[in-house]
């Protein structure tokens, strides 16, 4: 990864411990399977995003870590209190969704009056967790960590590296826009823009800052691997890349590396075709004949003989008997 700082004035960074990791979304365009699973814990090359995420903080060095939940809250918490983690957890539940700024203030009031990493639980990237950390400085209410992704470019820097604004290019900005990786260090200077209670969008909070004269670092990286996973298109893509050796960085956390990749006891009858960025989850079974394409199985997945499965994800224990392209298979899953 490589990384461009802005200019860091006389003040050292101190050591971040603390990090949060945003993980209370809806999953809205990957529904209806995000009707029955959340989005952080849909699997990655069979293993959940949410503790591929968790992973890497914890190999950084991390001691205290906060989560937010709301959908599916209660499946997010069981699959946190099954595993021994090295750092010290905290849930931050929100009843009411609080959004991507209400969210990020409650829990910053768990980890505290310090800077901590913030991890948005829809992505996922090989960045260094260290480095970012180490990047921020406590004259800047927020570091973002931005990155060249012209899908979602509309982040604007100025000269010195630091945020100039977001959307429209403002008089200060200087280069082209860029993204935000949805990583960042907060100050505790940004949690005073966000409301007490509520619903409070992120972005409104950052532009308050910028309005009240407050310093927004940017740390700009690249040479790294990211992937947003909220859509169809994205959640497939991440799989196909990784199945390629896209993040080298990544493999170490995930099983090792086959295309098609098996989960335990997979069933694949005579005659089936895996024809590239395939990964079928424990259990599924395979009729004969049958052929997958750039697609992903949940674990005890039934595909019947003969079907045809291209850029699909097929819900756990769906029953698919009919061929399909380009969309979200329930089959018997949820009785469609």
């Amino acid at each position: 990864m490589q990384t461009q700082t802005p200019d860091t004035g006389h003040r050292k960074p101190k050591t971040i411990l603390k990090a949060a990791v945003l993980a209370a979304g809806l999953g809205t365009r990957l529904r209806p399977l995000t009707e029955l699973v959340p989005k952080v814990l849909l699997p990655i090359l069979n293993r959940p995003l949410l503790g591929l995420i968790l992973e890497q903080v914890e190999e950084a060095g991390f001691h205290q870590v906060a989560v937010n939940t709301h959908h599916l809250g209660e499946q997010v918490q069981r699959f946190l209190a099954s595993r021994p983690w090295s750092f010290n957890l905290s849930l931050s539940p929100e009843p009411e969704l609080l959004g991507t700024g209400g969210g990020l203030r409650q829990l910053g009031e768990i980890l505290g009056q310090e800077p901590f990493l913030a991890v948005n639980g829809d992505i996922l990237t090989d960045l260094d967790l260290v480095a970012i950390s180490r990047g921020h400085r406590p004259e800047a209410v927020t570091t973002l960590v931005l990155h060249d992704f012209p899908r979602f470019n509309n982040v604007w820097i100025d000269a010195q590296g630091k945020l100039a604004g977001i959307g429209a290019p403002p008089p200060a900005a200087a280069g082209p826009p860029l993204a935000y990786t949805g990583v960042q260090v907060v100050g505790p200077g940004l949690l005073s823009y966000l409301p007490a209670q509520g619903y409070y969008d992120l972005v409104a909070a950052w532009r308050q800052a910028l309005a009240a004269g407050e310093r927004i670092d940017t740390l700009v990286v690249s040479g790294h691997f990211w992937q947003e996973l909220g859509s169809l298109e994205g959640y497939l893509q991440a799989h196909c890349r990784l199945l390629q050796g896209g993040s080298p960085g990544l493999a170490r956390f995930l099983p090792r590396l086959t295309d098609p990749l098996l989960g335990p006891g997979v069933i694949l009858e005579q005659e089936v075709q895996c024809e590239g960025c395939v990964c079928l989850g424990g259990g599924v079974q395979v009729g004969r004949g049958a052929s997958l394409r750039n697609t992903v199985a949940g674990e005890g997945a039934w595909i019947g003989p003969g079907v045809r499965l291209e850029g699909c994800l097929v819900a756990p224990m769906a029953r698919v008997t009919e061929s399909a392209r380009d969309r979200i298979v329930m089959g018997d899953a949820s009785g469609q």
